[in-house]
């Protein structure tokens, strides 16, 4: 899934179901990505140097990346999204609903852009 920082994405399932949220980072070797307001738990910190107060942090753990759909910005709904060749030789994402591109994935080869 192409996925990356800064995209907006839906929770498609579990607790936080419909939630329209930013992407934080992501893993892709794990398949996992933390996005803002989903999936929150409390650590419990204990009084230190560092943290003289302790208590409960409340912070956002990963979601796989199969719970989340990219949300088209022209469209605006959860799509699944391709890859195509731009007319340079690039590939960039696509909307499967609409066509709108989202934004480029890779830039075009060096034999290809030289021409």
């Amino acid at each position: 899934m192409r996925i990356k920082v800064n995209d907006t994405v839906r929770v498609i399932s579990g607790d936080g179901r419909g939630i329209e949220s930013k992407v934080l980072s992501v893993d892709h070797k794990a398949g996992t990505a933390v996005v803002e307001g989903v999936n929150r738990v409390y650590k419990h910190m204990r009084r230190s140097q560092r943290n003289p107060q302790g208590g409960r942090l409340s912070k956002e753990m990963p979601v796989q990346l199969s719970n989340v759909m990219l949300v088209c910005p022209s469209c605006a709904g959860a799509v699944r999204t391709g890859a195509r060749r731009t007319s340079d030789g690039g590939k960039e994402r696509f909307c499967r609903k609409c066509g709108a591109g989202m934004g480029a994935i890779a830039p075009p080869p060096e034999k290809i852009a030289k021409k």
